[in-house]
């Protein structure tokens, strides 16, 4: 193989895919360029992933900021407010107060609740080929109960936001990685959002997959955040055949 064509088929390869190459010859150019990367686990987001979204979150937001402090927020974070780091800043007695609004809105969706289309026989797929189910989610533990016992699906580990410290932070998807004994890079992140779900999994490094019904993507207020999905999806439905062509889903 002359020279020029070596080089220009490296320029190709992922990263992923020869970090660990000792001498590259012809050959193992090939076979590196046909290796898919192994995945021995998916974790999923809950609200607005396996569910459909059912909470209102800019009104949750203004009755637990107040309407003058939700559009300062709003203002300084165009891409999304993160309130529970914002009540963590308060004294304990208004935090309760916080946290019953928040719980207030979390029991009305939960009376709601639905599956999102293509969870259920995503799962399924999962299952048949030994492919472990985790879920990561922000919302209590009585919500990851009370979907577990509706839908009749059972994720494990399942995080709620009790464990300490939550999603964008990396540690709840590490502790999951742990749990199963596999590489954060055998496994991916699958979620709604680009601050929470994509930034957990990308600080993690694990693969991600954001679920992008709205095209969130292509606002201009997402542009300057850095995160960039390993892969986009507008349905639930989608990932199935994305998993089989770009990963090696052998036990």
């Amino acid at each position: 193989m002359p020279p020029f064509t070596l080089r220009a088929l490296l320029s190709f390869l992922p990263r992923r895919a020869f970090s660990t190459m000792a001498t590259l010859t012809p050959t193992s150019v090939a076979s590196a360029v046909t290796t898919k990367p192994r995945l021995r686990g998916v974790v999923f987001d809950m609200d607005g992933t396996l569910t459909v979204p059912v909470i209102d979150f800019p009104a949750m937001y203004r009755a637990v900021l107040g309407e003058e402090e939700y559009v300062r927020i709003k203002l300084e974070n165009p891409s999304g407010i993160d309130v529970l780091h914002q009540i963590e800043k308060w004294s304990p007695d208004k935090q309760r107060r916080a946290y019953e609004i928040i719980a207030e809105f979390e029991k009305h969706g939960s009376d709601r609740l639905q599956i999102m289309p293509g969870a259920s026989e995503l799962c399924k797929f999962l299952d048949s080929r030994n492919i472990r189910r985790g879920l990561i989610t922000r919302n209590v533990k009585d919500s990851v109960v009370l979907f577990h016992n509706r839908f009749g699906m059972t994720f494990s580990p399942a995080l709620s936001r009790e464990f300490r410290p939550y999603k964008p932070d990396p540690a709840p998807l590490l502790h999951i990685c742990s749990n199963w004994g596999v590489q954060p890079d055998e496994v991916m992140m699958i979620g709604d959002s680009l601050k929470d779900d994509v930034a957990c999994g990308k600080r993690a490094g694990a693969f991600t997959c954001l679920l992008d019904e709205t095209d969130q993507c292509s606002s201009p207020e997402y542009h300057n955040m850095g995160l960039e999905p390993d892969y986009r999806v507008s349905s639930l439905v989608e990932v199935h055949s994305l998993l089989e062509t770009n990963f090696d889903l052998t036990p």
